[in-house]
């Protein structure tokens, strides 16, 4: 009977440790939420009621802060809004806003530090921040589903990230709807993270990565921003199923970037489809590029790059290539498709039954000599154009696609 009763007793000890943590609701107004987070115990969950709560405030154990329609926190115009500092933080459904605007002390409406590992801050509303979310060291955060607005009263040099992350190994940032800051996403020096289906507006760069490896961005949205999605000195990226429309200098820009798989992604004008400079061994298929002043600009001795499979459409220059060695674009017998290549296919294979070569001797002295432009019409010009087509061996150089598509991929 005693050691029956020990273990039921026992049992009833496990199932109160169990338990649901508590939950406490905090009125706005004053030092309240202060006050509560203070007095919360680790786990305990934090519902704030409707209006303004004060922040400036550091949560240093694991505990919920969940809003309620209309609940938001608001600095003082000074520091951090919140500062998380202890593993396992929740934000939930609460707008932020009220930042200080220092980027030397990194202000911003949610400052995750290197012990916050695992936060989760989803489903909120980060308004007129400096920095709207900081993840500095902060492993396998999260940041989904917010809605990040930077500020538009500043200069754009002068205004932070929509996210910034530095050393967060594991951070994952999915679903957000960023606008108005410098970079939509800026990451540097960590490994390991995932960008997924964010949306990025009016902006310099949509995603900015520098010194990351191991790294995906796939199913993002950049729209009418300086650069879609610049890779820099980072390796081992996959880029898939991105989409550029309207960015107006480069959709895409891949600069000391190796390793990576660009697959699926579509870029849609104004100015450079993609920006290749330096850029070494990786694998660009199955990309569709549209409507832009340069469909490819490819130079600064880029080797041992798979460039098959894509789609050039209606670009006014399809590749320029700065360079004199002879580069192959195609691989297994597979090229790409180049909608002002005017071929046959007689064979009925699906590809064009005489190489492509979209650069020749006249793009040369054009792009070294632009003023050479006023001479296109000439007959000058098109004596050399006949010269090359006649005399093949009098090529400088430059990209050829031994088996062109005769139709773009789906």
């Amino acid at each position: 009977m005693m050691i029956a009763m020990a273990l039921l007793a026992a049992g009833l000890a496990v199932l109160v440790a169990a338990g649901p943590a508590a939950a406490a609701e905090v009125k706005p107004g004053g030092g309240a939420l202060a006050r509560a987070v203070a007095a919360a115990a680790p786990g305990d969950t934090l519902r704030l009621a409707p209006g303004d709560h004060v922040g400036g405030i550091v949560i240093d154990k694991a505990l919920s802060l969940v809003g309620q329609p209309g609940a938001r926190i608001v600095g003082s115009g000074e520091g951090r809004v919140l500062t998380f500092d202890a593993p396992g933080i929740l934000l939930r459904g609460l707008t932020v806003t009220g930042s200080g605007l220092k980027l030397e002390t990194e202000d911003s409406g949610v400052f995750a530090t290197k012990r916050a590992t695992g936060a989760r801050i989803e489903s909120n509303r980060l308004e007129d921040n400096l920095i709207g979310v900081y993840l500095k060291g902060a492993r396998d955060a999260i940041v989904k589903d917010n809605v990040i607005l930077g500020r538009r009263d500043l200069r754009m040099n002068e205004r932070g990230n929509g996210v910034q992350i530095w050393n967060a190994p594991g951070a994952v940032v999915d679903g957000n709807d960023i606008r108005y800051g410098r970079d939509g996403i800026f990451v540097t020096t960590s490994k390991q993270n995932t960008f997924r289906r964010n949306r990025f507006r009016n902006l310099r760069f949509g995603i900015h990565y520098m010194y990351t490896n191991n790294s995906e961005v796939s199913d993002n949205r950049s729209i009418d921003n300086h650069v879609g999605y610049a890779i820099m000195y980072s390796h081992g990226l996959e880029v898939r199923g991105n989409s550029s429309v309207g960015d107006r200098d480069h959709g895409l820009l891949l600069n000391y970037a190796n390793r990576a798989e660009i697959v699926g992604n579509r870029v849609n004008g104004p100015h450079k489809c993609v920006f290749i400079y330096n850029a070494n061994k990786n694998a660009i298929h199955g990309n569709h590029f549209e409507g832009c002043e340069i469909g490819i600009h490819f130079t600064a001795g880029s080797e041992r790059n798979q460039i098959s499979g894509n789609s050039f459409v209606a670009n006014r220059t399809q590749v320029k290539y700065v360079g004199t060695q002879e580069v192959e674009w195609s691989q297994d017998r597979r090229g790409n498709y180049w909608s002002d290549n005017l071929a046959f296919d007689l064979d009925g294979d699906g590809l064009a039954d005489a190489p492509y070569h979209p650069n020749g001797l006249v793009d040369q002295i054009v792009w070294r000599h632009p003023l050479a432009k006023l001479l296109l019409n000439s007959p000058a010009t098109q004596i050399l154009r006949w010269a090359q087509s006649a005399f093949p061996a009098l090529r400088p150089g430059g990209v050829t696609d031994s088996h062109p598509l005769m139709a773009p991929e789906p």
